[in-house]
Order: C-alpha cells, then sequence, then structure tokens
C-alpha cells in the first residue's frame, strides 16, 4: 500500500508539472509568434480600412445587423441599446436586433428605449421568443431568420461598441471573401474599480494583445469571443458549418472552430478596442469562469477528433489542443498544491529523487513565470509602459484562488453536454461609477473547500520553508493566500459586505481601488 501511494503522488506530481511546463512554453511561443508580425499586420489593416474609406461610395457598403442578445439586464440594457445607435454607419444599411430573452423588468426597459429610438429614426427591433431554447445561440440563430444584413456585429449587454466600430470592421471583413469573423480588441470600462478587475484587465489584455494575435496572423486556428465581432452571414449559414449550435456553454469558441475546419478563416484586429464592464465581485468572475472553462472543453470533446483528422498542418492541431484545453491548467495547479507537502516525503532518501524533484519544480517556477511575462509585455503593446508588473502578484493570487472552481468547471465539461447557460450579472460599473448589480448568484459551499484548501497550502508553505526550500515555499505562500482570499470572498455576504470587499482586500495589496457605491434606482 505504501509503495502505491509512493507511486501514485509521484506520478501526480510528474504529470502535473509537465502539463504546466508544456502551457507555460506554449505562452512563449504565441508571445514570439505575436512579436514577428505585429507591425506589418497593423500597417496592412490601416492600408485596407483607409483605401475602403476613399474608394468605396457610401451607397454601396454592405448592410448590417447589429445583434445584441439580452437575458435579465435591467442594469446594462439601455446603456448597451443607446450605444448600438450611436454606431456610424450610412444611413439605411444598419439594423439593430435587440434579442430579449428578459423575464422581468428588463423587457419594459428595452421596449421603451427601443420606442424612444426608433422615433428618432433608427432602426431598432426588438426580437423575442416563446422560450430560452439553445439559450444565447438559440437567440441569435432566431434574430437570423429575420435579419436582414449580410454582415452581423454581435455585442453582449455588458459592453459598449464604440462609435467607429463598423468603420473599421466592416472594411476588413470585405477585403477577404472567405474571412468569416474579425475580432475586435476587449478592453475595460471599470479596470479601476478594485484589485479584482485590475487583476482580470491584465489578464484579458494578454489574451487580446498578444495571444489572439499570435494565432490569427500566423495561420493558426483562433476563436471569437462571443462579443465584440463582425461575422459574415454566409459563413453562419454554410451547411458545411452548421449555425449556431447550443450543443455546449461555448456557443462563440463552437462555431468559431467549425467555420474554420470548413475552410473559412478568422481574423483580429489589434486597434478594433470595444469596451466592457469586468465582473466586480469574485461570485460574477467564478460564474463567468465556470460557463467559459465548462465551455471549453466541451468544445474540445466535441471537435478534438475531427481537428485531429482535419487536413491541416500538425502545428495548428496541436496548437488548436493546447487552445481549447487550456483552462485544464487550473487542474494541473491544484494537483500540484495537494501533492506538493507529500512529495518531501517522497524525495526525502533518495538522491536521483531529490534530483529529479529539484527539475520539476525549476520547469513549474519557470513556467509560472510565463503569464507573467506574456501579460506584462501585453500591456506594454497596448499603452507603451511596462505597468502590468505591479498588477501581476495579485494577478497570480486570483488565478491561483480560481483553482478549485476552475476545475470543477473543467471536470463538468467532460461529461456534460449543453448545460444552462448562467449569465455574468452586470451592474452598470464604468470608470467614475462603481455599482452594484440587482441580480444576485445561488450561493455553493465551495467557500469552505476553498479556505480549508488555504490553511492546507499555508502548512505546506512551513513545511517547505523549514526544510529551507525558500524559492518553492514563496509558490505555495502563493497558493495560501489565493485560496483563503478568493474562499473568503465567496463566503455569504449582506450587499454591503460584498461591495466593500474587494476595496478592503485591494488596500491590503497597495492596488488602488475606487469605492464601490450602491446603484441609484436599481
Amino acid at each position: 500500500m505504501q509503495a502505491v501511494v509512493f507511486w501514485a503522488v509521484l506520478a501526480l506530481f510528474a504529470v502535473a508539472t509537465v502539463a504546466l511546463v508544456v502551457y507555460g512554453l506554449h505562452l512563449y511561443v504565441l508571445l514570439v509568434l505575436f512579436r514577428r508580425r505585429v507591425r506589418g499586420k497593423k500597417s496592412l489593416q490601416a492600408e485596407i480600412i483607409e483605401n475602403f474609406h476613399r474608394d468605396r461610395p457610401e451607397a454601396s457598403w454592405p448592410v448590417v445587423t447589429t445583434q445584441l442578445p439580452i437575458y435579465n439586464e435591467m442594469d446594462v440594457a439601455r446603456r448597451i441599446i443607446n450605444a448600438a445607435t450611436r454606431i456610424e454607419y450610412p444611413a439605411g444599411k444598419h439594423e439593430i436586433q435587440v434579442l430579449d430573452d428578459s423575464d422581468d423588468a428588463t423587457c419594459a426597459i428595452v421596449d421603451e428605449t427601443a420606442e424612444r429610438l426608433r422615433a428618432r429614426g433608427f432602426d431598432v427591433k426588438v426580437v423575442r421568443r416563446d422560450d430560452r431554447s439553445g439559450y444565447k445561440a438559440g437567440a441569435l440563430e432566431h434574430g437570423l431568420r429575420s435579419a436582414r444584413g449580410e454582415f452581423v456585429a454581435i455585442f453582449d449587454a455588458d459592453f459598449v461598441p464604440p462609435e467607429d466600430f463598423l468603420h473599421k470592421a466592416v472594411p476588413l471583413l470585405d477585403a477577404e471573401p472567405k474571412l468569416a469573423c474579425l475580432q475586435g480588441r476587449w478592453a475595460h470600462l471599470n479596470r479601476d474599480e478594485s484589485w479584482l478587475t485590475e487583476a482580470q484587465a491584465l489578464g484579458i489584455d494578454g489574451h487580446f494583445a498578444i495571444e489572439q494575435g499570435a494565432r490569427a496572423w500566423n495561420g493558426l486556428m483562433m476563436n471569437f469571443n462571443g462579443t465584440a465581432g463582425l461575422w459574415r452571414r454566409a459563413a453562419i449559414d454554410d451547411p458545411d458549418v452548421g449555425g449556431w449550435s447550443g450543443d455546449t456553454l461555448t456557443e462563440d469558441l463552437d462555431l468559431s472552430y467549425r467555420a474554420q475546419l470548413a475552410g473559412w478563416k478568422l481574423d483580429y484586429c489589434l486597434d478594433l478596442e470595444c469596451p466592457a464592464e469586468l465582473p466586480g465581485t469574485v461570485a460574477a468572475l467564478k460564474s463567468q469562469q465556470r460557463r467559459w472553462a465548462t465551455g471549453s472543453i466541451q468544445v474540445a470533446c466535441k471537435l478534438l477528433p475531427r481537428i485531429w483528422r482535419a487536413p491541416i498542418s500538425l502545428g495548428e492541431k496541436v496548437e488548436a489542443t493546447l487552445h481549447l484545453t487550456h483552462y485544464s491548467v487550473a487542474l494541473w495547479m491544484l494537483v500540484l498544491a495537494l501533492v506538493a507537502r507529500p512529495m518531501l516525503f517522497v524525495f526525502a532518501d533518495d538522491r536521483i529523487l531529490q534530483q529529479w524533484f529539484w527539475v520539476f519544480w525549476t520547469g513549474v517556477l519557470m513556467s509560472a513565470f510565463a503569464p507573467s511575462m506574456v501579460y506584462a509585455y501585453a500591456r506594454y503593446t497596448l499603452v507603451g509602459r511596462w505597468n502590468g508588473f505591479k498588477t501581476i502578484p495579485s494577478m497570480m493570487i486570483l488565478g491561483c484562488g480560481m483553482c478549485v472552481n476552475n476545475t470543477l468547471a473543467v471536470l463538468r465539461g467532460l461529461y456534460l453536454q449543453g448545460g444552462e447557460f448562467v449569465r455574468t450579472p452586470k451592474s452598470g460599473s464604468e470608470a467614475d461609477a462603481a455599482k452594484l448589480s440587482s441580480y444576485q448568484l445561488a450561493q455553493s459551499r465551495m467557500w469552505c473547500i476553498e479556505l480549508m484548501l488555504g490553511v492546507y497550502a499555508l502548512i505546506s508553505f512551513v513545511v517547505y520553508l523549514t526544510a529551507l526550500h525558500t524559492g518553492f515555499s514563496i509558490f505555495l505562500l502563493l497558493y495560501a493566500i489565493g485560496f483563503c482570499m478568493i474562499g473568503w470572498l465567496s463566503r455569504p455576504q449582506r450587499r454591503s459586505e460584498s461591495s466593500a470587499a474587494p476595496a478592503a482586500v485591494g488596500a491590503l495589496l497597495g492596488a488602488e481601488v475606487s469605492s464601490a457605491k450602491t446603484p441609484s434606482g436599481a
């Protein structure tokens, strides 16, 4: 029995370490791929946009339908509809569909806003269904039946599209007949609200400033992120693609890969910025991450067999595999936190194993630096300053703390097909006005597990520190802080407490935080 435990611990540690090293090296590769293409691609896209506006009379511009999928979004429904009407485009060629599946006061807000804007001459239609079958995918598919646009722009309710979005996106999509979708870059309305939103913003910047460009501009498969993008209607309707599908929780990722397997292309524009609201509470962030993690693993299970049978390069297949399974990093991080302490006893009396112990942990530390380097460079790419480093400790703590939540979501994705689309509560927060959402999520007891794991990781930290493994002990300290912090902030709270918690933690982390306010009229 002792031998079984010995080899089980050793195997888990080795597999988790190798997996984390692979995903860490993957980020380094994406950074190199991004750097080799970014200048040329930005120049080419700017030239295409300029030529389109110079050579194409507005009468020949394609008709665009902007779809706004909404479900119980009373805090932000009016904002997104108003923003969509401010998008500049030739008169009579921009149709706005509000795909409203709401069953609360949002319906009245949507109807009042749409009626007011129609009276001012805007083409705003409210599209409703008898049920929420297919959730967001079903709403988008239902809206397409009556849409008149050749191109379809999609914005979630927490986004505020800029006025020049279509002026930039349409020329780029129009220039390439086999281009199915152009993805824009997410920016942030409330980045400075708390340490939590600052950490999220840095992670999202890494994805959009580095990862998406690296994939799109080097012939690799990329994904539409569900919002802030422009689709070619013909690609969605292509029988070989199959249209929107609700059999996964990430319908955007699913459609993206099916379109590319059918021969269509996806592209990305770094300069097509579209600001959005970041989740302001840990509960809201957990809900969002659960959906993304479960959905990505569902898509991996659904499409990876097709991808590996497809007539594409080995590099494309490997990249697609790493991309679709990226959320499994949470599982390997959690495994590492659990087996770190018994590993000291496994390696205690064997010199060869002790050497491998150092090799494995060195690999873990090296892979841990990959996100920091990529995300810091992403911020430098966007603003021209290396100001992302100050947020990296918060981001690392947040990443460690979210391991339990995301691991359970990954495991769920392995056996669950479809599932309820639980939307992330929005509050209407912006740079100068932090607010609370009118909606609250169901509570779970996961926070108790996270706190217990935090204590376990803290004990492991002390054990490693006592054994003079100082470098490795710091890694375990991040786990301890992350588990305890996320667990504590996830506990059942009164609304006033939940608004104050991120600010209080931000003060401890040394982050610049603006105080949250209770929304007026909510």
